[in-house]
């Protein structure tokens, strides 16, 4: 008896938060995976039809496919184009001392202030044909013409590896912060070189942290809607756009619900696969 009214207040403490989370998240989704099987305009009443065509409609046209494959393929690239960007950083920040560091985290940090709209259109003004970067080209004699930037998958990719930089930094450094460094000077007394302990004991003990950084930055990057509306537009139809135009231009409810879960479904699948294989890969140790 001791022991369960010992549970009671904890319980009653996280009574609140549950509420929230099931009020506003846990039923809106149930109802969105509701709508999803409905293939009639009537969403509820006897006239409601319940059935898989929605699903069977996304898989068989080839427009939601190939968005669906532009979204992944462009989560992918910000990826990467991220961990090239965030890992130097990273590493920089885990060799210097506090005060750099405090310095470097705060400039890393210092874009979350600002709204993503507002650093989009910062990039939306870079991009231009007659924009900075392409002015710039022009006047050195690198570039005839201006670059497609704008309005393309590069454009995207720009805007979403900029906006998500932070969380791909902030997640490696956390793992290097933890290595010994005692291991780095063990394997320089018995002639490493600086290149080879990096390969043999940061890359692999920092592997966590990178796992944790682009499985954010892919989660988020697949989800994403404004800056592929504003630096992709209608050249780059992913599906976070395709969904939004569904249900808010076109209101198609049940269908627009159908390619959210789907969207929701590969998110989660691209996530699991891509955490198994290398905690499966012959730096399994490094997870345990």
């Amino acid at each position: 008896m001791k022991k369960r009214r010992s549970w009671v207040p904890g319980l009653l403490l996280l009574v609140p938060i549950l509420l929230f989370l099931f009020g506003f998240f846990v039923v809106p989704m149930l109802y969105i995976l509701y709508l999803s099987f409905i293939s009639t305009e009537n969403l509820s009443g006897a006239d409601a039809v319940y059935s898989l065509q929605n699903y069977i409609t996304l898989f068989t046209d080839s427009y939601y496919l190939n968005s669906l494959w532009i979204t992944v393929k462009i989560s992918i690239y910000s990826v990467i184009v991220a961990l090239l960007l965030g890992y130097p950083i990273a590493l920089t920040m885990a060799k210097s001392s506090a005060r750099v560091r405090a310095i470097i985290t705060l400039l890393i940090a210092s874009p979350l202030l600002v709204s993503i709209v507002v650093r989009n259109f910062g990039w939306y003004l870079l991009l231009l044909p007659n924009g900075t970067i392409n002015s710039f080209l022009l006047n050195i004699g690198i570039i005839n013409k201006p670059l497609n930037l704008l309005f393309s998958e590069l454009g995207v990719v720009i805007g979403l590896s900029n906006a998500y930089l932070p969380f791909m930094v902030l997640a490696i450094v956390t793992s290097l912060y933890n290595i010994d460094p005692s291991l780095e000077k063990a394997s320089a007394i018995l002639g490493a070189s600086p290149m080879r302990s990096f390969f043999s004991i940061t890359l692999p003990l920092s592997l966590p942290g990178i796992i944790s950084g682009s499985v954010l930055v892919f989660s988020l990057s697949m989800s994403a809607y404004v800056t592929p509306a504003l630096m992709g537009g209608a050249n780059v139809p992913v599906m976070p756009v395709v969904v939004y135009d569904q249900i808010n231009n076109l209101l198609h409810w049940t269908f627009g619900s159908a390619l959210s879960y789907v969207l929701l479904a590969t998110t989660l699948l691209s996530v699991f696969i891509f955490t198994r294989v290398f905690e499966k890969s012959k730096f399994k140790e490094v997870f345990r």
